[in-house]
């Protein structure tokens, strides 16, 4: 994993990470947008990490800490740079950055549906809490 290299995103990475997200992410999000990234970006400029190989991305991870809680989304890894080690980086380059931040625990969103993700997550360490559901409302 030598030649992977992790950076964090900036304005001009946006439009590269939303086509980016259409290949390699399963489901959309409502802040799947231009300035949807550019709050994430402007508001928290460590938050949303890039994996990049010989200037490619192959992967994303945002690393939100709001003072309380870590919260890791859209961990990302393009389908022909996979189980490469890439998703397992991310996470530790997140997990460095909650660390830092003086966090605790990592609570990760992932969509029921997507195994393959399961089996990233629980590779990494994480378990899953089904005494928990979240709950949404579009503002």
């Amino acid at each position: 994993m030598s030649d992977l290299r992790i950076r964090r995103a900036t304005l001009s990475d946006i439009d590269t990470v939303l086509r980016f997200w259409r290949d390699a992410a399963e489901g959309t999000s409502i802040s799947d947008d231009h300035d949807g990234v550019a709050r994430l970006i402007t508001r928290d400029p460590e938050a949303l990490l890039l994996a990049e190989r010989d200037g490619l991305l192959t992967g994303t991870v945002i690393a939100g800490f709001d003072g309380w809680r870590c919260s890791a989304y859209r961990l990302a890894v393009h389908p022909d740079h996979r189980r490469q080690g890439i998703a397992t980086a991310l996470l530790e380059a997140a997990e460095q950055r909650f660390a830092a931040l003086g966090g605790r625990r990592v609570d990760a969103m992932v969509l029921e549906v997507n195994e393959q993700a399961h089996r990233t997550w629980a590779a990494t360490g994480y378990r899953r809490e089904d005494h928990w559901r979240r709950w949404v409302k579009p503002l």
